[in-house]
């Protein structure tokens, strides 16, 4: 299916919507009150899960997200000590999380895609408990008199510090706690964040996503790529064979699994790191950006195939997915989108097809035109250029033409 073309205009609005992440400073004891917070929502989750399936497959009834609502406060009252020293509103969040992976499961079927049924969660695979109000279980910076300090209250843990390294802008209005490896996060949704414009430059760009630069602009510039996968793979290999020669149930395997995830964790954290960057820079340089509105999980799929019929170069093809991965393309674009609608920037996603194969200056739209992976000349006009320059000029070409288009409409 051809992808469809998106154009975001430019900022009409005072304020947008935000989330601001700091990294929490608990004490031991908070620590240890934070992980029984977060296996009780675990256990709330698979309990609420386990409901549904056996009225349905017993009785054949459905059970909703209200009926299970109205049960919890029986439950509260039976468990005191365990349930019940739990905000409400944060168990509420819970039992809706699952009732939207019954509705994303059941969009999926209607669509005719094969989803998989919502399954129960192990520990490890849920990390985020949500407050859906500040001020109800929950308070931000609930100990002002503390400037030199920032608090995050929470219903039955306390006084949490935050590592506030950022002012928060507009009105908080969720608060969600995060692990990721050993450390603890919060996260707070804000609304009302005033949008930043910037001054216009009157310049456009088209870009080009690659496996050897991140980005490379129509203009010729070119953002590297600072695979941190790649540079981290040695000790995570390293890791990951310290791992597999551990007992399962051991000490010394949760201690392992923690040093793969600490690694892990800090490829990411470089990775979004390096997105920001890159997206600020573009921002700040032009006024209307184009790029390809690309289906990475489409291109990253496996070319093992299946016994009766085998992939070819899957080797080849597995490398590719991982530097792909390791570009950290959908990342970039998620926050070039957002950057882009606080500034007051145009972005618009066209489709890729042919953008690498035709000639920027007579459009002539070949395959032997890319002699290599940098390499770009076209066999009728003779024109040479680096081919993701040639490319982003015409993804440039195409996001204009496509923005005259709705704008005469």
């Amino acid at each position: 299916m051809t992808p469809r073309p998106r154009i975001s205009a430019p900022l009409r609005r005072v304020a947008v919507r935000r989330s601001f992440k700091f990294l929490l400073r608990p004490t031991r004891h908070q620590q240890t009150v934070l992980v029984a917070c977060l296996e009780d929502h675990r256990q709330l989750y698979n309990a609420a899960l386990e409901h549904r399936r056996t009225a349905y497959q017993r009785a054949g009834v459905t059970v909703r997200y209200g009926d299970q609502s109205r049960e919890l406060r029986h439950l509260r009252v039976d468990d005191p000590g365990g349930q019940g020293r739990w905000s409400f509103s944060s168990q509420q969040a819970t039992l809706r999380r699952l009732e939207k992976a019954f509705a994303a499961f059941f969009r999926r079927l209607k669509a005719g895609q094969t989803p998989g049924f919502p399954r129960f969660k192990g520990r490890g695979w849920f990390d985020t408990v949500e407050w859906p109000k500040d001020g109800d279980g929950c308070r931000w910076n609930s100990q002002p008199e503390h400037p030199r300090a920032t608090y995050v209250r929470l219903q039955g843990i306390g006084h949490v510090r935050v590592h506030q390294h950022r002012a928060v802008r507009g009105r908080v209005k969720t608060i969600a706690v995060k692990r990721e490896g050993d450390r603890w996060y919060v996260v707070l949704s804000c609304d009302d964040v005033p949008a930043r414009p910037l001054p216009s430059t009157g310049v456009k760009a088209g870009i080009d996503m690659g496996v050897a630069s991140l980005v490379t602009t129509s203009d010729g510039e070119h953002v590297a790529n600072p695979r941190h996968l790649e540079v981290a793979a040695e000790r995570l290999a390293s890791a990951q064979r310290d791992l597999a020669r551990k007992k399962r149930g051991s000490k010394r395997r949760r201690k392992t699994v923690a040093r793969v995830a600490a690694l892990h964790a800090k490829v990411r954290r470089q990775r979004i790191d390096g997105a920001h960057k890159a997206a600020l820079a573009l921002v700040r340089s032009y006024d209307v950006i184009v790029h390809e509105d690309l289906r990475i999980a489409n291109m990253t799929r496996s070319a093992s195939g299946t016994i009766d019929a085998p992939g070819r170069n899957v080797a080849q093809k597995s490398g590719l997915n991982r530097s792909i991965l390791d570009a950290g393309w959908g990342v970039f674009l998620t926050v070039l989108a957002h950057k882009a609608e606080s500034a007051g920037r145009e972005v618009i996603a066209v489709n890729p097809a042919n953008t690498s194969r035709s000639c920027s200056r007579c459009g002539h739209c070949a395959t032997d035109n890319r002699l290599t992976q940098a390499k770009f000349a076209c066999t009728a006009c003779g024109h040479a250029a680096h081919a993701d320059v040639n490319a982003a000029i015409n993804i440039l070409r195409a996001g204009l033409a496509l923005r005259d288009d709705a704008q005469a409409a």
